[in-house]
């Protein structure tokens, strides 16, 4: 299936919208538990339930209008499923508060390995989304896994250390918002390493 444009704000609704869902939902049967099949399931476990089912969907509509996925997509799309069914199975929320954690740390990794091997595993990922220079690409890897590691040490801390009322309000707005603040604090480096002709 070849590539097509999708529209900006499309994307973002596909990408985010189920974390703004489950957000939606979790604020409006915050402390409520249900009995089904004779065991007690707080609302925050059905919420991870159908979070999983959206999540999957949104990432099939997102394949099915770009023709592509990206590496980053499916990985975080197998670790919600991984994660949340944990959550889902063991009737414990812990695990879907950990997931962040492991997706920050598995990019973060993934992108410290190809920088220890002279590569920018982001830029193959991105496919030359941005017009850089090797070093720019490089400098930027290696900047982004040093910010996936701190997300996903905040994220630890957050939800080992405050209420799940927090870890939520964190999830849908702090985690988002520091990593469109990263790229926007990169326009400098996209300056100085751009690789696009010049008039």
């Amino acid at each position: 299936m070849s590539d097509k444009q999708v529209s900006p704000a499309v994307k973002i609704g596909l990408e985010l919208g189920p974390v703004f869902l489950f957000f939606v939902g979790y604020i409006t049967t915050r402390g409520q538990t249900y009995v089904i099949g004779g065991t007690e399931y707080d609302a925050f476990i059905l919420l991870t339930a159908a979070f999983i089912p959206l999540m999957a969907v949104a990432t099939f509509v997102l394949w099915k209008l770009s023709g592509r996925l990206s590496r980053l997509q499916l990985v975080t799309l197998v670790m919600v499923v991984l994660f949340g069914g944990l959550t889902v199975w063991l009737n414990d929320e812990r695990f879907f508060k950990m997931k962040p954690t492991a997706v920050y740390m598995i990019f973060a990794l993934l992108l410290a390995l190809g920088l220890s091997r002279g590569q920018s595993w982001l830029e193959m990922v991105m496919e030359g989304a941005l017009p850089l220079t090797h070093d720019g690409w490089m400098l930027l890897t290696k900047r982004l896994a040093l910010m996936f590691a701190a997300m996903a040490c905040t994220n630890e801390i957050v939800w080992r250390t405050m209420s799940t009322d927090a870890w939520v309000n964190f999830r849908t707005f702090v985690l988002p918002l520091a990593l469109f603040g990263f790229f926007m604090a990169q326009a400098k480096l996209f300056e100085r390493y751009s690789s696009a002709p010049k008039d």
